[in-house]
This record gives structure tokens, sequence and C-alpha cells, in this order.
């Protein structure tokens, strides 16, 4: 009589890799199982995805790709093309070091991204998540990658008690004991899909997930407990005025900010300072570019950057002329400049008042 096969031992990872094989996400820069994927696309993909998701990312990878094919091509360009690309991604310091690290890897490593953290770690705008990801996914590299999805995960399987960011440190130990020497790059993209599809931050599906019988809070039923996080401070407000300037042809003026600093060398209204305090009106006139016959519209703008919340008044004068410093801008041509989302506010708010 033949005698049975052992069984094949598995491993948490293994798990979630056969897992992977069968639901994964198909993504525009993701590559099949077990290929090789491109780190010019991984890398883009990857700072596009910082703080957006990927439903907003999706057209705007495909833009750039479109655009720029290659690493070259992306540092050949001009940068207020890449800012106006950009727009509406959010975190504009991404984009200024885009162009930065394309130039860096052309300019210093003949247009080929270093294989390992290390050498990722050197490059502008490239953290150790972001290094750890393409070292990963592009180059099958044993690198342990540590965002919100990895946290969130680990957290759960093991119950941490410890609120984030302290338990960071812990969570990154616990994530690198998981990380496997086989199909490295596969596993940082399933432990990032089961963070985003399954192990999600309220009502996780444990009934789906690979790793639930090893899951200290399945076991416990408080899975939505973990990860602890600190309380929030409150988020400073902030407050300033915006001047929309139209001439007789209806164009609105606007100018280019600081290229330091935050949105910088973007587009924008003519705007005050942003101040924690609200402003007086009647001084408006006093902070206004030019003279003119301003009007103050109904209503504001509100919008809410990473570390505080902005409010903005509008005041409006048609008919005016500028100088040099301001360009016309045709309502039809706003999508051809870097406007960041705020100001695409303030233009759409300050057009539906002057209606």
């Amino acid at each position: 009589m033949p005698r049975k096969q052992p069984k094949a031992m598995t491993t948490p990872a293994s798990d979630l890799l056969a897992w992977y094989d069968r639901h994964r996400r198909y993504l525009p820069w993701r590559s099949a199982p077990g290929e090789t994927a491109d780190p010019y696309h991984v890398w883009l993909a990857e700072i596009m995805l910082q703080q957006t998701t990927v439903v907003t990312v999706g057209p705007y990878y495909t833009d750039f790709l479109a655009r720029w094919p290659t690493v070259a091509d992306l540092a050949a360009a001009p940068l207020d093309d890449v800012l106006t690309a950009w727009a509406g991604l959010g975190y504009y310091a991404r984009a200024r070091n885009l162009k930065k690290c394309a130039q860096t890897v052309v300019a210093e490593h003949g247009g080929h991204f270093p294989r390992t953290e290390e050498g990722l770690l050197k490059l502008p705008g490239i953290g150790p998540y972001t290094a750890a990801a393409v070292a990963a996914i592009a180059f099958d590299q044993p690198a342990t990658i540590l965002d919100g999805n990895v946290e969130r995960v680990m957290a759960r399987i093991h119950r941490v008690a410890t609120p984030l960011p302290k338990a960071k440190v812990e969570l990154r130990a616990l994530a690198a004991r998981y990380t496997p020497d086989v199909r490295p790059g596969d596993y940082a993209q399933a432990i990032m899909d089961l963070g985003a599809t399954i192990c999600t931050p309220a009502r996780p599906r444990c009934f789906l997930c690979p790793w639930r019988e090893t899951c200290a809070a399945h076991a416990a039923g408080d899975m939505e407990s973990f990860p602890r996080k600190s309380p929030k401070a409150a988020r400073p407000q902030r407050y300033g005025i915006c001047f929309l300037m139209l001439d007789k042809a209806g164009r609105i003026a606007l100018e280019k900010r600081p290229e330091k600093g935050l949105l910088g060398g973007m587009v924008q209204v003519p705007t005050s300072d942003w101040l924690g305090k609200v402003f007086d009106q009647d001084t408006a006139a006093d902070l206004a570019p030019l003279k003119a016959k301003w009007r103050r519209l109904d209503g504001s703008v509100t919008h809410v950057f990473t570390h505080f919340a902005l409010h903005l008044t509008l005041f409006a004068a048609t008919g005016v002329k500028v100088d040099s410093r301001y360009q016309w801008v045709g309502i039809d041509q706003l999508g051809n400049v870097a406007l960041p989302s705020v100001m695409r506010k303030v233009v759409a708010h300050g057009l539906a008042k002057l209606v």
C-alpha cells in the first residue's frame, strides 16, 4: 500500500500568498504574480498613493505614464507641467520631489532606480515605506513595508495595546517576522490588499480572512478596537482673504506662489496671509493687491489641509488691469495651469456668486 505523502507545512506568508493568488486587486501599476514590475511604475504609483485613494490615483497614474513614459521623460519635463498634471492630488511637495527624484535617478544612476532600500532612501522624496515598497515589489527584495493597512493587520492579529503612533516600532518588528524570503514582492502587495479589502477599519470581513484563525482580536471579538490611537489634538483654524480679479473678457488674474513652502510653485488667486484669527473685513481694501471697486461675495470657502483647516472670504473686482506679476487665464483654460484644489474651490465659488 503506497505511503501517504506528508502534508506541506504552511506559514502565515504562504497562506496569505495563496489568498492573494485568488483574490488580488487588478491595479494599473501592478504586474501579474511572479512577474517583474517596472521600478518606475511602482515608484510613481507609491508616491501618488501617499495620503490618496486608489480610485483617485488611477486616472492620474495613467495620464502621467502617457505624458512621461520613462523616468528620463519625467526628469526632462518642465516643473510647471508636472505640477499642473498633479493638481488635485494634493500634498504638492510630493510633485516637486517627484521631479527631483527623477532627475537624480537619471543624473546619478543612469536612469535606473537603486535596487536596495538603502539606495532608494537616498533619493529625494523617498521615505522608509516607499523605499521598502519599491525594493520589494520592483526588485523582489525581502523588505518589510509598514503603511496604515499593515499597521492595522498587525495590531489586530496581536491585539497590540500600545496606541499609535508610539506603537509603530512594535508593529514594524511584528511585520518583519511575517515578511518571507520567497515572493516578497507579491507578499507586500498581498498584505496591503488584505488591509484594504478585508481587514478594513470598520466592519472587517473576518470570515474571508486567511489569517482569522490566528488573529487574537478576532478571537476576542474586538477587531474594531485596534489599532489603538492616541487622542488627536484639535485641528488649528486659519483664515484669509482671496481677491478674485477679472478683466473685461472674463479672464481671471492668477499668480504663482513661492517655490518653497505650502503649495510651493502652484498657481493661486491672489490671497492674504493665512492667519490664526478672523480678518477684520473692513481692512480688506488695505490687503488687496490693487485699488479697485471690491465687493465681498456671499459665503466662504473652507479647505482642510493635513495640519489645519483654512477658511477663505472672497472679494471680487471686474474690469481691472494688472501688472506682469499676474497672468490672465480664461475660464476654459484653468485645467492647463497648476491650480491646487483649494484654489479651484475659490474660483468655482467666486464665479458662482458673480453670476
